[in-house]
């Protein structure tokens, strides 16, 4: 009999992934749909750019520099326009919105994919300033809010979608400063997005990445910041952290980063594109081994086990008292 019963949940489950499968492959028509995505210079927002051209949309990339914008034009189609945006400026925010207000018409915008992101500065919290704190969150986190409502009117028309690129770093904190605070208000600002818009069609989706090789992750970026800020610690702080600290992190950070980054962009790329393009999205999307079956497992577990298992390796100051 348990045999039998087991028989059967085990034909279920298979089932409802099958369907599943099903449901998710189908896939709205890309004619006369049009698309804005932030932070196209490089990384996700530039492949996801030039991905969902080819598969026919109207993308409305937008870049930080002039250099991205003519790159991108020269490896698209004639269907994808290039706007500058910085989505720390409200006149930018607002020029920009106006343009794709134009642009779009009567059709409304189909999504919004908010990509534009930083990762420094980044360091322990009593390594940093208020005003390191606010300079991140005012691209990672105002820069999303901003960006989403100057359109939304235009999606609610249309019945489009919002794409919030977050981190998995949106649900655990495995290190200090600004950016995982970042990443957590994101996902609070995509949930109250999310039931709000229910009752005009609007679909609002989460993308949740692991460690992938981008910008966000350059340990030369990453490296010289920690340099910069370690060089600007009164000395007090410095005795506090010893000074062999920085040679410790500086180690630490290239054993991590050479084996700790996945080299695949497409695997977000993809759940972009099936979040924009999907008939029937998914409510999250968590690409990347790493988020998947390690970062998401950790915030579930009891707290006193997560930070166990996050200060187990981690590089102690000189004066640590544990």
């Amino acid at each position: 009999m348990k045999k039998k019963m087991l028989f059967y949940l085990l034909g279920l489950v298979v089932l409802l992934v099958l369907y599943r499968w099903y449901r998710e492959t189908k896939r709205v028509s890309p004619a006369d749909k049009y698309v804005y995505i932030t932070g196209c210079d490089s990384g996700f927002g530039n492949l996801l750019a030039k991905h969902l051209d080819k598969l026919g949309f109207c993308v409305i990339a937008s870049c930080f520099t002039e250099k991205g914008e003519e790159e991108l034009k020269k490896a698209s189609s004639e269907r994808l326009t290039t706007i500058h945006l910085d989505v720390t400026q409200t006149e930018s925010v607002s020029k920009a919105a106006a343009f794709i207000k134009t642009k779009v018409g009567g059709k409304g915008l189909w999504a919004v994919v908010n990509n534009a992101g930083v990762s420094v500065p980044s360091a322990p919290c009593d390594w940093l300033t208020i005003e390191d704190y606010k300079s991140m969150l005012n691209v990672n986190l105002n820069g999303v809010i901003a960006v989403t409502l100057s359109v939304l009117p235009l999606i609610k028309k249309a019945r489009g979608r919002v794409v919030n690129v977050a981190s998995v770093f949106g649900r655990i904190s495995p290190f200090g400063g600004p950016y995982c605070i970042s990443k957590y208000g994101v996902e609070a600002f995509n949930d109250s997005l999310r039931l709000n818009m229910v009752p005009f069609g609007v679909k609002v989706l989460c993308i949740e990445p692991g460690f992938f090789r981008t910008s966000v992750t350059d340990i030369n970026i990453l490296g010289r910041n920690v340099q910069k800020l370690w060089n600007l610690l009164p000395q007090e702080t410095k005795e506090e952290y010893g000074s062999d600290y920085m040679d410790k992190v500086n180690k630490m950070m290239k054993e991590e980063f050479d084996k700790l980054p996945d080299a695949d962009l497409m695997k977000v790329v993809r759940c972009m594109e099936h979040a924009v393009a999907a008939v029937h999205p998914r409510t999250r999307y968590s690409p990347g081994w790493d988020a998947k079956f390690f970062w998401l497992p950790m915030s579930y577990m009891p707290t006193c086990i997560a930070d166990y298992m996050l200060l187990k390796n981690v590089i102690k100051p000189a004066k640590s008292v544990v």
